[in-house]
Order: structure tokens, then sequence, then C-alpha cells
């Protein structure tokens, strides 16, 4: 049964969920260009019918899709989910979120090795070129922004085929290191350029059990090819299963600290995002940032089948560690759950894909939300409604 803090949604609490959201939010979006649609005609609701739109999510950014905007910090590309299929669950390189673009200070001749630091004696390096050498097929693993949010359409996430090392490996070379030892790992951080949201500091403390747990891996490739600069070249961290924070970028540096370090900006910039208590004084007090279970829609579209209008909603699911049972959603506060028609999950890593039929019963506002009903698992993003989206409906 669903927990019973999963409380309905109201109007007043979904602007609250838009303020861990990131606030900023603007009417209207343009007309989107009407692609495939997303799941093929396996329901024999749509069954000869024919797709005639795809109706625009309403009260979002509207910031350009797919392509980069901005410089070093502020730098951003969001990847439009719209376009997503089961066919097709990769994400382009090109169209693979950025949260930080790369510095113009950064030279990539610089980053030709990793240094590494045990508790003593003189630091070791590593190659990239030894690094490339060792690399082998590390997995498809999907990547989310914990600052992901409506104002960005909730594009700063995607999903990539990583090649690299696992990061245990690269630990492995530190000198003879007491199990309660962290792991500080740091990326080249400079800018030329002051932020106004973001604070420098790429670097994040691991324990030795969270580097095993995760499978945490220093990547050389992302979809065969060699990381652009945008997404961390010549190597950066990838964390399955936690959020993009955890995952430095144009990494430089691995260092050995005691079990008592002090957390590092990056971790106390992203403390709120990553659901902490507050901003923990030491780093080892710091729950796991780890993806909770999460659904999305991603679409909606509008159909003709026959005399009558239908429309069919896709979306994606994610995060967490189990199966889900029952996916159920619901398209306004006063309606109740109803199971989601078409839920196709093979693992919990990357994303998985599902689709529901509607026949709302008068034009209006609706407000798509989900919730995983069994089994109960965490899923405080969902509880809160933080991936709830607004869409116009204007002919039934």
């Amino acid at each position: 049964m669903p927990s019973s803090r999963r409380l309905k949604i109201s109007r007043r609490e979904l602007l609250s969920a838009l303020s861990l959201a990131g606030g900023g939010i603007c009417i209207g979006l343009d007309r989107i260009l009407l692609p495939a649609p997303v799941f093929g005609q396996s329901r024999d609701t749509f069954a000869g019918g024919g797709m005639l739109e795809v109706v625009p999510f309403a009260r979002e950014g509207r910031p350009p899709m797919d392509t980069a905007i901005g410089e070093e910090l502020d730098g951003r590309l969001y990847t439009d989910l719209s376009a997503l299929s089961p066919e097709n669950p990769v994400t382009p390189v090109g169209r693979f979120y950025v949260r930080t673009r790369a510095s113009v200070l950064l030279k990539v001749p610089e980053l030709q090795s990793i240094e590494l630091h045990g508790l003593a004696g003189a630091p070791i390096h590593i190659t990239v070129e030894e690094l490339r050498a060792q690399s082998r097929p590390m997995g498809i693993h999907l990547m989310e922004c914990a600052g992901n949010t409506r104002e960005g359409r909730f594009g700063l996430i995607s999903v990539a085929d990583w090649t690299g090392v696992p990061l245990a490996d690269v630990v492995q070379r530190l000198t003879a290191i007491p199990k309660d030892t962290r792991v500080l790992v740091s990326g080249f951080d400079r800018y030329a350029s002051t932020s106004v949201n973001s604070t420098p500091g790429a670097s994040w403390i691991f324990s030795l059990d969270d580097i095993h747990s995760t499978g945490a891996f220093l990547a050389t490739e992302m979809d065969g090819k060699p990381l652009t600069r945008d997404h961390g070249a010549p190597v950066r961290l990838v964390v399955p299963g936690w959020y993009g924070c955890t995952c430095i970028k144009w990494l430089n540096e691995m260092r050995a600290v005691p079990d008592n370090a002090e957390p590092t900006s990056q971790m106390q910039e992203f403390a709120f995002r990553t659901m902490q208590q507050g901003s923990p004084k030491l780093a080892r007090d710091y729950q796991a940032p780890a993806i909770d279970q999460a659904a999305i829609a991603t679409r909606v579209e509008k159909w003709r089948v026959g005399e009558r209008i239908k429309y069919r909603v896709a979306g994606i699911l994610w995060g967490g560690t189990k199966p889900v049972k029952r996916l159920e959603i619901r398209f306004n506060p006063e309606e109740e759950y109803v199971r989601v028609d078409e839920v196709q999950q093979s693992s919990n890593d990357p994303w998985n894909f599902w689709s529901h039929s509607w026949s709302p019963a008068n034009r209006g506002t609706y407000l798509i939300r989900l919730r995983v009903a069994e089994p109960v698992m965490q899923t405080r993003r969902l509880d809160m409604g933080f991936y709830v989206r607004e869409v116009e409906i204007s002919e039934v």
C-alpha cells in the first residue's frame, strides 16, 4: 500500500515544491515540433488513430534545448526529454546535459596525469594514457544533476554508454591506508569569470565502502568516443546511482584524507539539493547523495482516434534500487490515482519508459503527478511534488 505520508498536492503545495526546484518559472512554451510517437501503437486504445500534436507543458522555463548556452560555471546544456523513446535510450553526446561548461583557463595538456596522495609519502602519478589503456566498458548509466528543475524543463538528466576504469582499482595505488580513510576526488576548478549561481570547487569525499558499493569509475569515453571538453575531458568520475554533483569533471587529483575530514565546498553547496539534514560539519556525516526512485511525464501526445480525441502521456522512471511493481498517475489533486497502463522496467539504472492513455473530461489545466504505490520505498521528490508537470488541454 502507498505510504500514508503521500498527500494530495494543491497549487499552493506545487508552488512550495517549485522553490526547491529552482524558483524561476515562465508562462507558456513555444510549440514543440511534432516528432514520432514515443510508444508504438501497442494498445488497442490508439489503433487506427493518428497523432495530431505534442501538447507543451506550461509554467516552465524556456531555455534552448540540446544546445550549449552560457559560459564556465553558468554554462548549461539541457536535454530535451520529449525526444526520448524506448528504442533510443542512450543520449547522443551532443545532447547529453551539461551543468558547468569548461573553464576558459583549462588547458587539456595540464590534465594528462592525475596526482595520487596517500596519507604519507610522496605523491605518485597515473597518466591519462595509462587509464585509457586499462579502460573497459562500464555499462549504460544515468546521470542527473541535483539541481534538475522545471526552470530547465527538467533537462539536466541524461544517459550514456561509458568506458573507463573502476575507481577502486585506482585507489589501490594509494599507499596502505586504514579502512576508515576517505578519498577526496578533485577536478580543475579555476574560472575566468565569477558566477552568480555557483561556487568554484569541483571535489567530493567518498568512503572506501561508497567507492566499492556504487561501482564508481573514472570515465575516459562516452558512447564510444573520448569525452568532450564540456563533459570533463580527458577524465571524469562517474558514480552510478548518485547525483551528478559527485561526478567530478576534469579530474586532476585524488587524495587520502582522515575520517574526520571536513566537507568540500561542493558538498556544502549541494547539501540542500541532495536532501541532507542541514549542512553536516564532517564529510562522514553526509548521507549518500543517491537518487531516490523518481518518475516524470516527458510528453503529452494528442491523438484523433475515429471521431474522438484521446491523449497519451509518456514518461520515464529512474533511480532507486528496487523494481517498481505499481506506478500510479493522477491529473489533478481532486482526482484519484490510477495505475499507469504500460511500464517497461528492466533495471533501476538507467531510465525506463512508461505510457498512459488519458481522456480528460473537460478542457482546462491539469497537474500530472506520479507516485510509486508498490513497494513502499523512499521517494522524497515524488512525495513533495517536485516532478509535477502542468498542461493546458484545449480540446476533449
